[in-house]
């Protein structure tokens, strides 16, 4: 009984860390690895106590490995010393356009972000959000609404020029880069790739991903619905060709974003795959996990300062 309880988190462990992610189930399953580590725990914990020593120790060496890979996430790093200007940045998804608009007003006018950033932004509500007031707080926008989930913006409160969307399976993540009076040029992306299929390959998932922009010098800051978690291999590699995730760096990076309850009784354990990915020149100065009515996402919010 203990081999059995301890094996399945062991081989989690290995998978985890390996380099190697295969497609389904792991794309969707790795999603859950801070509950992986808690599970690992009670695996341990149940072999020592049956005095079974040898699936004790690979017990506690799945602990570890888990462990290494999820705890840091609960604690705050440092920061660049970064002198430039701030910018807030709060990215939403509407869910399909149905999000309450009057609460996410709410929140603009709450937290009075420099930058937002939306996801399946349909026609509708763009409609609805201009109709509002949006524009009048937020006047620049780099707009691709679309029916369904496949839209997304970005609004600024300074000037925006637009950049080239990135177009896979239906999705579009909107790419804007933002004249800021402080001086500094920044690229934003909504960012919006495909979700992991249920059952299947993932090519537009990894693809969208991939094609998130990195390298070259220029300050960036992609802001949305990764549909990934710190624990997807394509996520690690983005944050490791130089961008550090804001929820991370304050200590936050265990807090869930997704699924929202929408007044169903039931619904999976919450993961977190809404993020602020910043450039690593960048200092982050505050991240909070908000809320909004009638989506099944939670609203991201993070403040920086530029280098």
């Amino acid at each position: 009984m203990s081999w059995i309880a301890v094996v399945p988190f062991a081989g989690w462990a290995l998978l985890r860390l390996s380099g190697f992610e295969p497609d389904w189930p792991w794309v969707p399953v790795v999603a859950y690895t801070p509950y992986a580590a808690a599970g690992a725990i009670a695996a341990g914990a149940l072999a020592w106590m049956l005095r079974r020593r040898a699936a004790g120790v690979v017990g506690i060496a799945a602990v570890v490995a888990l462990g290494l890979a999820v705890v840091p996430r609960a604690f705050a790093d440092g920061n660049p010393a970064a002198g430039g200007p701030v910018v807030r940045v709060l990215a939403a998804n509407l869910l399909v356009g149905q999000a309450d608009t009057a609460q996410l007003m709410a929140l603009v006018d709450q937290v009075r972000p420099d930058v937002l950033t939306l996801q399946e932004f349909t026609p509708d509500a763009m409609r609805r959000l201009e109709e509002t007031g949006l524009r009048e707080r937020l006047p620049h926008a780099v707009t691709r609404p679309l029916p369904g989930v496949g839209g997304s913006a970005v609004y600024a409160r300074h000037p925006l020029t637009a950049g080239e969307t990135i177009k896979l399976g239906g999705f579009g993540q909107a790419r804007a880069w933002l004249a800021h009076p402080g001086g500094a040029r920044v690229e934003i992306v909504s960012v919006h790739p495909c979700a992991p299929k249920r059952i299947g390959r993932q090519p537009c998932w990894q693809d969208g991903l991939d094609a998130l922009p990195r390298g070259g010098g220029e300050l960036r800051l992609l802001a949305g619905d990764f549909n990934a978690t710190l624990d997807h291999l394509p996520m690690r590699e983005l944050l490791a060709s130089g961008y550090r995730d804001a929820a991370d760096v304050m200590g936050g990076g265990l807090t869930a974003t997704w699924p929202q309850a929408l007044g169903r009784t039931w619904r999976l354990p919450g993961v977190a795959i809404d993020h602020v990915l910043v450039d690593s020149r960048m200092a982050v100065r505050d991240f909070r996990v908000l809320e909004l009515r009638r989506t099944d996402h939670r609203p991201v919010f993070a403040e920086v300062r530029l280098p």
